[in-house]
């Protein structure tokens, strides 16, 4: 997508439904890009490096209305602070990180914005519970009552065709939809955060509520 970082993100809006949350991913990305992003109205910024995100924080502190979401794994020696500067936690990946952000929020009288990050499809590169084995540690993260679980979030392997990209977030929707039923007091389910860059309309066909763009808005990163 050529033109400036403006009319991308006007020719992404047009694309997306209006209860679609766009959020910014900005690895890589210098200051300057993220206020033009911005001024485009963006106001959910994405990070999954903790030490980056908090020199950007900084720079970018006047601009007091953005909203912060870690999407990268957590390191058990940075969970603190990711709780103290982000309001949405994409990436709790496992029932240790929930036991411990539960732990540090309690602690630090904070109630973080957290997903569930799982792997629909078998993938030796990415973090995250399986279907199966998050069913089954649903019982305890409902017991985690300073975390706010409002839904899930997955990433995909590479390579898959269109469909099969598109079967795998409907089965992401799915799993939600089977934990809502269930009724947790504190599992709301409601949340999807799904699709990138190559993929984001595919998952708002099937369901999407947060859509994670990088390369599209800034263009490619070395890493």
């Amino acid at each position: 997508m050529t033109g400036s970082i403006y009319q991308k993100i006007n020719l992404i809006r047009q694309k997306i439904p209006d209860n679609v949350k766009l959020i910014a991913i900005t690895k890589q990305v210098g200051i300057e890009p993220m206020r033009e992003a911005y001024a485009a109205g963006i106001r959910d910024f994405g990070e999954n490096r903790f030490q980056e995100a908090l020199s950007k924080q900084q720079q970018l502190q006047e601009l007091a209305d953005i909203n912060w979401h870690f999407i990268g794994h957590i390191q058990k020696n940075k969970a603190k602070k990711i709780i103290e500067n982000f309001a949405w936690i994409h990436s709790v990946d496992s029932l240790v990180i929930a036991q411990r952000l539960n732990r540090l929020a309690e602690e630090l009288n904070r109630k973080p914005q957290v997903l569930l990050q799982v792997k629909i499809l078998p993938d030796p590169s990415k973090y995250g519970w399986c279907a199966t084995d998050l069913l089954q540690d649903l019982e305890q993260l409902n017991q985690y009552q300073y975390l706010n679980i409002q839904g899930l979030m997955t990433i995909l392997p590479l390579g898959l065709s269109s469909v099969e990209t598109l079967n795998a977030f409907q089965e992401t929707q799915n799993l939600a939809k089977k934990i809502r039923q269930k009724k947790y007091s504190n599992l709301t389910m409601e949340q999807l955060s799904m699709g990138m860059s190559g993929d984001y309309l595919l998952a708002i066909e099937a369901g999407a509520t947060m859509i994670r763009l990088g390369r599209i808005i800034f263009g490619e990163r070395s890493i």
